[in-house]
């Protein structure tokens, strides 16, 4: 992933920022892995702050097997671990899974790049960009100019779950967002449904 190796601190100042702590490019400018600050006062390491919370892992793990049955292998591909995606010359953007058509996506256009062809259907499990006022987004700047630049991409369907708030956007092009509460049945594809809340009390798992 390229991007600009600086960030304008708060003073004012220019610190350099190596390129391996760039999470995504939005809009041509670098949003860093969460927790980036940490590695530069090397107080943590990079391979500290690039996994997820075993929140995520369950939540995308529930999500995956909702999936599978639903798109079948011979006509979607299902991807998943950070599948990259090079939307312009200046978007290079990350999702949690990735559904696409094998008649889009097809072998030949497999190779070591990001993908550059729209997915169908694309999920997202919390934030993991620094995000704020001294950064380049804000968390929902981030997450509108994200989810719209993947719909003018293509993307027929953009689900964002985030465990803050325990609800889930819903997002399709030429119609309104929604935001629902993640304890009711989301339609995921063709009249089958997923119910994170549900899942997780199934599983045990305590939110506070």
């Amino acid at each position: 992933m390229q991007a600009a190796g600086k960030k304008k601190g708060a003073q004012g100042r220019n610190q350099d920022i190596p390129d391996y702590l760039i999470y995504e490019v939005l809009e041509g400018k670098p949003v860093y892995y969460k927790g980036y600050k940490e590695v530069l006062a090397k107080n943590k390491t990079l391979e500290d702050i690039m996994g997820s919370s075993g929140l995520q892992l369950v939540i995308i793990e529930y999500l995956l097997r909702v999936c599978y049955p639903v798109f079948e292998p011979s006509v979607y591909r299902v991807l998943t671990n950070e599948a990259g995606s090079h939307i312009s010359k200046n978007n290079n953007l990350s999702n949690d899974i990735a559904i696409f058509e094998k008649s889009t996506l097809t072998a030949e256009k497999i190779t070591k790049k990001y993908i550059n062809i729209p997915a169908k259907i694309v999920f997202e499990v919390d934030l993991d960009g620094e995000l704020g006022k001294e950064e380049a987004f804000t968390e929902n700047e981030y997450i509108h100019k994200k989810v719209q630049k993947m719909l003018d991409f293509g993307v027929e369907k953009v689900f964002w779950a985030t465990t803050k708030t325990q609800k889930v956007l819903v997002a399709t092009p030429g119609e309104n967002w929604q935001i629902i509460d993640w304890n009711k049945d989301i339609e995921l594809h063709q009249g089958c449904t997923f119910n994170i809340g549900a899942h997780l009390r199934e599983e045990g798992i305590q939110l506070g």
